[in-house]
């Protein structure tokens, strides 16, 4: 915060005088994360993500309808490999709706994932020569894939009524999985953007894992099909649980199981371990970029 910002704001030491005030990341072993000073700073959040909603969709044809082409593109080639060469089970749902959901949330965690990850590469200018939150830039990039998201909801709604499926009474508890999507992503998203910030091979290599992190996680297939060990490892991964519940609560799939706390405390570990990570390199991220 600079000197006159600070005197509006009437930082005055004992005897009445101005002061400076200095904004500088913790060196603590275990930063602190200042929360009001980022709730300070939400109107900056809301202007980075209309930004990026507004880069994204400018000069295309079919604008919005991007949202869709992924997800519909992916139902239609796994409907095909999955259900009629493997023979894959969906739990009793029609496949297309089955794979839609899942990918519905995959689709928004892989590209909310990447937008975190170039977050802080792509406001350099900004992270070198201004000072705000850094944390809020992997915030900011992560919320306007809710907007597809959203839009990609209404769609599974449209080939449930095609379909004849109907939604259980847990279709309530959408909301909280649409948070706990938004959580686990960006505790992902902290990790990608102060790690591409640092070494560029993230970027090379983001969207090979992304890829086998879709295999890894039950979008195309069912969790059921993985028994023993295998499925408790399947549960370390922290979409994996996002995926399950989002797919009971919104075409009544089988509630998920216990194992979907694993998934849960995975994604809650993340998020803690990326935002001490991100506080501690936060104050070299101007060298690195």
């Amino acid at each position: 915060m600079s000197a006159p910002a600070a005197a509006e704001e009437g930082f005055a030491s004992p005897t009445g005088e101005k002061r400076w005030v200095e904004n500088a990341p913790s060196h603590a072993w275990l930063p602190r994360v200042d929360v009001a000073e980022l709730w300070a700073s939400r109107e900056l959040v809301l202007i980075l993500a209309l930004r990026n909603v507004k880069v994204r969709y400018k000069q295309t044809t079919l604008g919005v309808a991007w949202a869709l082409v992924q997800p519909l593109a992916g139902v239609a080639i796994f409907t095909i490999v999955m259900r009629r060469l493997a023979n894959v089970p969906s739990e009793g749902i029609p496949y297309p709706v089955f794979a839609f959901a899942g990918l519905a949330v995959w689709t928004y965690f892989a590209s909310a994932a990447t937008a975190a990850a170039e977050s802080l590469a792509q406001y350099r200018e900004l992270v070198t020569k201004v000072y705000f939150p850094r944390l809020l830039a992997p915030l900011a990039a992560i919320l306007p894939g809710l907007i597809d998201l959203g839009i990609s909801i209404v769609a599974v709604g449209v080939f449930m009524a095609i379909f004849g499926v109907s939604p259980s009474w847990a279709i309530v508890l959408l909301p909280l999985w649409v948070v706990a999507a938004a959580v686990t992503t960006f505790g992902v998203g902290v990790w990608l953007s102060a790690l591409n910030a640092r070494y560029r091979d993230v970027r090379n290599g983001l969207g090979f894992l992304l890829q086998i992190g879709l295999f890894a996680t039950p979008v195309v297939y069912p969790s059921s099909l993985v028994h023993g060990s295998a499925r408790l490892l399947l549960y370390v991964n922290p979409v994996a649980g996002v995926v399950e519940g989002f797919r009971w609560s919104l075409i009544g799939a089988p509630r998920p199981g216990l194992e979907a706390l694993v998934s849960l405390a995975t994604a809650l570990l993340v998020l803690s371990a990326g935002i001490v990570y991100f506080a501690r390199v936060e104050r070299r991220l101007a060298d690195f970029i």
